[in-house]
């Protein structure tokens, strides 16, 4: 099959995925073979050593403190197979920027998503011990995950606390600012208990919906791929279109100087009538 979101679910339709995104639930395919081959058959990810042996850039190691990307040190590639081998999970950021084929796929998905050409998609590659995962999280991005090695469980939860965040929180680390001002607080201590478990199997794929809380345990080492996608708010499109606006008047541009307050009076009344 063509790069496709079909084919990145098949044999379940694009009309269930659709639907179980609109509700912000997770959705899972078992049992993915033909449809997503060229993705299962690219040589450097027929293993963490194919991977590590062809990968030009440094990879990004999770230390065991936090359980978490929060507290992360880069190392080169044969350092990271030792780290590895200790325990701690690995991320190769941006993978679709050595494969010509991921990019296409990472296209067509977006664009079978119906996501604005501001989006930011990238192709994650994530490796992690038997025996580890990470901390519970929501994330401001939505997420494919195919399973290519080893098994992984994972536990996925309703966000009660934010609704449509604009950045990620770990459990137990501080919330950002912004996150603070339209969340619920306090954020919980642990993994809500309406959680659900998800166990992914080479071949299986699961979609996690932005903010949806989750975390990971593998049950061997386990190796998989990300499509992951950053899609502008309509905050972000609006301010964006607003500062391309108000650049065109001089006195926008001028510098804000409190003393001079009353002119800002008078633009936002200008502004209106605008």
């Amino acid at each position: 099959m063509q790069p496709s979101l079909a084919a990145l679910i098949h044999p379940r339709s694009a009309s269930e995925f659709f639907a179980s995104s609109a509700a912000d639930e997770p959705f899972v395919v078992h049992g993915l073979k033909d449809s997503v081959a060229a993705l299962t058959r690219l040589p450097f990810l027929a293993s963490l050593d194919a991977l590590l042996g062809s990968w030009p850039n440094p990879v990004q190691v999770h230390l065991p403190d936090v359980a978490d990307e929060a507290s992360a040190i880069d190392a080169s590639p044969g350092d990271a197979r030792k780290l590895f081998a200790n325990g701690m999970g690995l991320l190769f950021n941006d993978a679709h920027t050595i494969s010509p084929e991921l990019t296409t796929w990472l296209a067509a998905i977006c664009a079978d998503l119906g996501l604005s050409a501001l989006t930011q998609g990238r192709c994650l590659v994530y490796a992690t011990p038997a025996g580890t995962g990470t901390g519970a999280h929501f994330d401001q991005n939505i997420n494919f995950v195919l399973q290519l090695h080893g098994t992984k469980q994972w536990r996925l939860a309703p966000n009660h606390h934010v609704e449509n965040p604009m950045t990620r929180h770990t459990i137990g680390l501080p919330v950002d600012p912004e996150l603070q001002t339209y969340a619920r607080s306090p954020m919980p201590e642990r993994m809500p208990a309406d959680s659900r478990s998800i166990v992914l199997e080479p071949g299986s794929l699961l979609f996690v919906p932005r903010g949806v809380w989750h975390s990971t345990h593998a049950s061997s080492d386990a190796l998989s791929l990300n499509f992951t996608y950053s899609a502008p708010t309509w905050i972000d499109l609006l301010m964006a279109a607003l500062r391309s606006r108000l650049a065109q008047a001089s006195e926008w541009r001028e510098t804000a100087i409190p003393a001079s307050a009353h002119e800002l009076d008078a633009l936002l009344r200008e502004l209106a009538d605008d």
